[in-house]
């Protein structure tokens, strides 16, 4: 019963790596391999462009993105813990509770500071 489990991860492993690899070998072998002038230029919707091609962004649309992802990884926590809450009793509601506050927490002071204004 135990190396059917092995036999299983193995299985999901080797599943995994093929699924990540096989369209890397998949464009090695049909893409084109035809360079042109045109093909290597800079592209801008169609449009040439005009003055410096990089130029910088504000860090606060960065920063705007991290909060966005904290509070999406937050919903990654929620989710389990809503599924389970009926076997897990009072102490993991008082936990998740505690959880929130926290992150509430972090989103008056991101307010505060102004990150969540986009422009």
């Amino acid at each position: 019963m135990v190396l059917y489990n092995y036999v299983f991860i193995g299985l999901l492993l080797l599943l995994a790596v093929t699924f990540g690899l096989l369209p890397l070998i998949v464009v090695a072998v049909v893409a084109p391999r035809k360079r042109s002038l045109a093909k290597s230029d800079t592209y801008e919707c169609g449009v040439r462009t005009y003055g410096e091609t990089w130029i910088r962004f504000r860090i606060q649309y960065f920063i705007y993105a991290l909060m966005f992802v904290v509070f999406d990884i937050e919903t990654v926590f929620l989710y389990p813990w809503a599924v389970a809450y009926g076997e897990l009793g009072t102490f993991a509601l008082v936990e998740m509770i505690v959880f929130l506050v926290i992150l509430s927490i972090g989103l008056a002071y991101a307010w505060a500071k102004g990150v969540l204004r986009w422009v």
